[in-house]
């Protein structure tokens, strides 16, 4: 069993390959609109979207192998949907955050309950890989919606924040002092897409002021921005929208080489940062559906 330096250190040193060959980091997805593509990486068994770095590495894994199936499982999980992995298929690598109970004696002596998560491999294997999951692939169903209605969505989903953003100029930010988002206007972006995903970063740093998710501390620029790259493109995903080009995130590439090859955390505390602000943005959206659906019982 490899240990917890051991299993962030592979991680680390796959994302750091990636980034160094010119991929397109492991967190953008390559678009399509079937039900069974990415979008979000997903439990076979749960129907979840796996979260924090799992989700990177089954993107790089799936970037790697040319899989188009979002769908990923055990091989026991797969063997309960009544199929089989492939012979000769290998599997691919993330990880389960194991919570570990154990007492020890501080200095005074005394009795000391201490609860902790340990970080524990397993093996999972894309749908593409099994014999009988053929209703899991790409094609097999009709895609669904139109992007307009993704668009409206996106709308949405901002407009429940009740951030406030304020349209104009050249250059989006977050103003933190006044806590406003400046953008452009839609139509000085190059598409829709590209609006979305400016915005959606900045929403991002929004919910990073401390009254909301709060940063990390130790908080750097290359760091806040790996974390707002990472958020949008979740985002993105999750409102069936596709990231657009590399060039937004290439300025940032050298710094965030330099994170991951100084500490080997540096990734896992990007993508669940991400992973919670990104949470923290749909809440509200969600709440809203929630109630709509009381109303209606």
């Amino acid at each position: 069993m490899r240990s917890q330096k051991e299993i962030r250190q592979s991680i680390t040193d796959q994302i750091i390959q990636a980034l160094k060959d010119g991929d397109l980091p492991p967190w953008r997805k390559h678009f399509s609109d079937d039900p069974n593509a990415p979008g979000l990486h997903t439990s076979l068994s749960t129907g979840a979207p796996y979260r924090g770095v799992n989700q990177l590495v089954l993107q790089l894994s799936a970037m790697r192998r040319g899989y188009k199936s979002k769908w990923w499982g055990t091989f026991n999980q797969i063997r309960q949907q009544n199929s089989s992995v492939r012979k000769g298929e290998k599997g691919h690598r993330v990880i389960l955050w194991k919570p570990i109970s154990r007492t020890r004696a501080d200095e005074q002596g005394n009795d000391v309950d201490e609860k902790f998560l340990v970080m524990r491999e397993f093996v999972v294997f894309n749908a593409e890989q099994t014999t009988g999951l053929e209703k899991f692939r790409v094609g097999f169903s009709k895609p669904t919606g139109n992007p307009a209605g993704h668009y409206e969505e996106a709308d949405r989903v901002i407009a429940e924040t009740r951030a406030e953003i304020e349209y104009g100029g050249n250059l989006p930010a977050y103003r933190l002092h006044d806590d406003v988002i400046q953008m452009p206007f839609r139509h000085q972006f190059d598409s829709p897409e590209a609006f979305y995903e400016t915005l959606l970063h900045e929403l991002v740093h929004w919910s990073e002021k401390e009254s909301r998710v709060g940063r990390k501390e130790g908080h750097k620029y290359a760091f806040g921005e790996l974390v707002a790259e990472i958020g949008a493109c979740q985002l993105m995903a999750e409102l069936g929208l596709p990231t657009c080009n590399f060039a937004n995130s290439a300025a940032y590439v050298q710094g965030w080489l330099k994170g991951l090859q100084n500490d080997s955390k540096f990734i896992f505390a990007a993508a669940a940062q991400a992973s919670k602000c990104a949470d923290y943005i749909l809440s509200f959206s969600q709440e809203t559906v929630e109630e709509l659906e009381e109303a209606a019982a």
